[in-house]
């Protein structure tokens, strides 16, 4: 297959010029900020950008700010090279990859907490007082599910997204469902600070055996990885169920629980919530999303369903 090589940007400046050239040509930009160590998944993200835009700015970046010191900043896992030659493959490519060294290093300060390995970090303020502190949050989405183990999570995303939006200036954001309340996140984000950027969120793209792909797949054992599946399976029963006629949130939660703990997971949260605010439902009256996090060994991984039933009245 031919291959398209993208334009490789580092400087901030640059990308931003970047941008506002394409847009004084008329073309509408899309963007997909991720991580890094591409997998399916990110890569389906990009390709639904580039059905929707002129031109396409994928970023990689492991962003520091979102890390608690006991998390695993430090393990992500990173193939730079490889991404490239992913995003190289694809059909009609990728215009632009922004791989910026430390977008919290502001010239008085040189540590690289960017995270190509480096090291574990909550803050990135640094103690003279030169380094970054503003923060973006969004005060009631980030509360529940993943923000009550992660109680800075949503901040350093919504903090790290809004610099990129700023950077790269795009007209389209493309982020996966997968990650639901930071899809939620973002939309109230760019809604309540009037950013005139569309944002979009994409289904979940999963294995074959219905793993949803994550870059923290690759930590997890033979023997995890099998136990992991009873995630999906366990939400499939739990929208089977409730496709019949349970909508009552306790009992459809109780299964899934019942059904990963027999599997060997522990669970960090199962909750049914509404699809927009994410507040916890009871019973189901309109549009809800199962959200589930759960550990295998030393690997936490999210996932989510929509169920989306037609309730009488």
């Amino acid at each position: 297959m031919a291959t398209t090589t993208p334009k490789l940007i580092s400087d901030k400046n640059e990308m931003r010029n970047w941008s506002r050239s394409m847009r004084a040509q008329g073309k509408l930009i899309g963007f997909v900020p991720t991580m890094g160590f591409l997998h399916a998944g990110h890569l389906s993200l990009v390709s639904q950008a580039r059905s929707l835009c002129d031109v396409v700015a994928v970023s990689i970046y492991v962003n520091p700010g979102q890390f608690a010191p006991s998390e695993d900043l430090s393990t992500y896992p990173s193939d730079f090279q490889g991404d490239l030659r992913k995003l190289a493959a694809l059909p009609g490519g990728v215009d632009v990859v922004f791989h910026p060294h430390n977008l919290y290093d502001y010239g008085h300060n040189s540590g690289d907490v960017a995270g190509e390995g480096g090291g574990p970090a909550a803050s990135c303020v640094d103690g003279d007082g030169s380094g970054h502190e503003t923060w973006v949050r969004v005060e009631k989405l980030e509360v529940g599910l993943c923000g009550k183990s992660r109680p800075i999570f949503f901040r350093g995303v919504a903090t790290i997204v809004t610099k990129l939006f700023n950077i790269v200036e795009p007209d389209l954001a493309v982020f996966g469902k997968k990650d639901y309340q930071q899809l939620r996140v973002i939309q109230r984000m760019v809604r309540d600070l009037d950013f005139s950027i569309k944002v979009i969120g994409a289904e979940i793209t999963r294995e074959s055996d219905g793993l949803a792909m994550s870059s923290r797949n690759v930590h997890l054992s033979p023997e995890e990885r099998k136990k992991a599946l009873s995630i999906n399976k366990s939400l499939l029963k739990a929208k089977s169920a409730a496709e019949d006629g349970e909508v009552h949130c306790e009992k459809l939660s109780n299964l899934v629980i019942q059904c990963i703990a027999e599997a060997g997971g522990r669970i960090d949260y199962a909750e049914i919530v509404d699809q927009n605010n994410l507040e916890k439902v009871e019973q189901i009256k309109g549009p809800v999303v199962f959200c589930i996090a759960a550990w295998f060994g030393k690997v936490r991984l999210i996932d989510n369903m929509e169920i989306n039933l037609s309730i009488g009245v």
